[in-house]
């Protein structure tokens, strides 16, 4: 078929050329953004007088009915086409006839598809801001659920100090709350209209680029005609975003694999959310938190995929630029489908809270706690960091804990040691007593939850 640009050109493009050269295959899924693009267009191109009353009815006519016929099934968007842009023109042009040869003017496919790319990335900043929102509600649901479930804390994967699975739950959600914040960032800095750039240096019509903007929701139209068709920072941003959220479900799904392994017991996950082996029937598999696990790595590769692409691009369009949509339609599906289906595992499992105080109890969790105990009968820390050393060095040969130690072999360490340690090394005192800001400690946690509350509800009041 004739190409939009044919008219320069005396021989047909070579078929491997016109397919290499193709975006038809995977940018027909900007149709709607197209085609919403090109009604405000017009209309704009109507307002300031550029084509007639009876020209615009017949576009906007024209468009209606290209996208209801899509999404009814009517017409496919087929491989002959270039592109979405070429697809959405051809068939207007088909229906109304030379009416739709009109609806290219004063602007380029240059800032059409950059009006498209913006136009998706925005829903999908959206949408990825909801799913991030849903998820912090369950965690903060389960935070407010587990306030009393203890279990160790871990530095280097080694029990630390007893906290409360609430506590660690909710490190996470400080994690998502930066995570919402940044994709908050991206819309803002992105929400400015490129349609009216032309291929790069504008145009001599009399377009009202605010008209626009105002009319697709923008803040206002780009300011630099040049830079409005060469941007794909909105993309690398919201790919950043992307990866750092799966960073960040991957972590959790990290600990949640660990956490229901046969050694730990701490969990377990729903049927709903395992799989079996085709060989071993006692098996029950976490492959979902494995799974988000692995797919971290496609997002980061769309990440590093865009950021190499535009690495070395002079100013302003470069068709190197299409390759920026392939990767980001795989991350926008990736990380949407990841969200949803953490938000669904972690509701779904079951904490074996008996286990996880038990383990709390190993592993010399409280010996922080014991050392706390001698300094404040005005031992030096340091000092007393070596006597429970040595008590811990004693307790492994004789495979016990410290609280199951006598008073009298206490008492071989320090003299200071009185029946009131016990109390003080309990799983119950270790978390509870922590109740400086952000701690494990009841008020601290009530607090955290309270604040965590009070941000989702500021953010559902601002979206409604």
């Amino acid at each position: 078929m004739a190409q939009l640009w044919g008219g320069r050109f005396t021989k047909e493009t070579d078929k491997l050329v016109y397919a290499f050269n193709a975006s038809i295959g995977f940018d027909r899924k900007l149709y709607l953004q197209d085609i919403t693009g090109s009604r405000v267009h017009a209309c704009m191109l109507n307002k300031q007088g550029i084509i007639t009353d009876d020209e615009y009815a017949l576009i906007k006519d024209g468009l209606d009915s290209i996208l209801k016929d899509i999404e009814n099934g009517s017409i496919g968007i087929s491989d002959e086409y270039e592109d979405i842009h070429s697809f959405v023109e051809a068939n207007l042009i088909k229906r109304i006839g030379d009416a739709g040869k009109k609806l290219h003017t004063g602007r380029s496919r240059n800032d059409q598809v950059a009006l498209d790319m913006r136009l998706y990335t925005r829903d999908e900043v959206n949408s990825t801001k909801e799913l991030v929102f849903d998820l912090l509600i369950k965690l903060t649901d389960l935070m407010d659920e587990h306030k009393e479930t203890f279990m160790p804390g871990f530095t280097h994967l080694q029990k630390a100090q007893p906290v409360t699975l609430s506590h660690h739950i909710g490190a996470y959600v400080e994690m998502f709350k930066r995570d919402l914040e940044r994709l908050e960032d991206i819309y803002e800095r992105m929400n400015y209209c490129p349609l009216g750039a032309g291929a790069l240096a504008g145009t001599t019509y009399p377009l009202d680029r605010e008209f626009t903007a105002k009319e697709l929701g923008f803040y206002g139209p780009t300011l630099n005609s040049m830079d409005s068709v060469s941007d794909r920072d909105y993309l690398i941003e919201y790919l950043g975003a992307a990866s750092i959220i799966m960073m960040h479900l991957s972590r959790f799904c990290e600990e949640i694999i660990i956490w229901n392994t046969n050694e730990y017991r701490y969990i377990e996950i729903d049927d709903t959310y395992s799989t079996g082996s085709s060989i071993m029937p006692q098996k029950k598999n976490p492959d979902i938190a494995e799974l988000i696990r692995g797919k971290t790595g496609r997002v980061y590769g769309a990440l590093m995929s865009l950021l190499t692409t535009m690495k070395g691009l002079p100013l302003a369009y470069n068709k190197d630029m299409q390759e920026d949509k392939e990767p980001v339609f795989d991350a926008v599906d990736t990380v949407k489908g990841c969200l949803s289906l953490f938000t669904g595992m972690i509701g779904s499992i079951k904490f074996n809270k008996e286990v996880m105080a038990k383990s709390a109890m190993s592993g010399f969790a409280n010996a922080t706690d014991a050392a706390d105990y001698l300094v404040k009968k005005g031992v030096p820390f340091r000092d007393a960091h070596g006597i429970i050393g040595r008590l811990v060095l004693y307790c492994i040969d004789r495979g016990c804990s410290i609280d199951e130690l006598g008073i009298e072999e206490l008492r071989e360490q320090s003299p200071l040691f009185d029946n009131d340690i016990y109390d003080a090394i309990s799983l119950k005192t270790c978390v509870e007593k922590r109740i400086t800001t952000g701690g494990p400690g009841i008020d601290a946690l009530e607090e955290a939850i309270k604040i965590n509350r009070d941000f989702l509800d500021k953010r559902r009041k601002k979206d409604e």
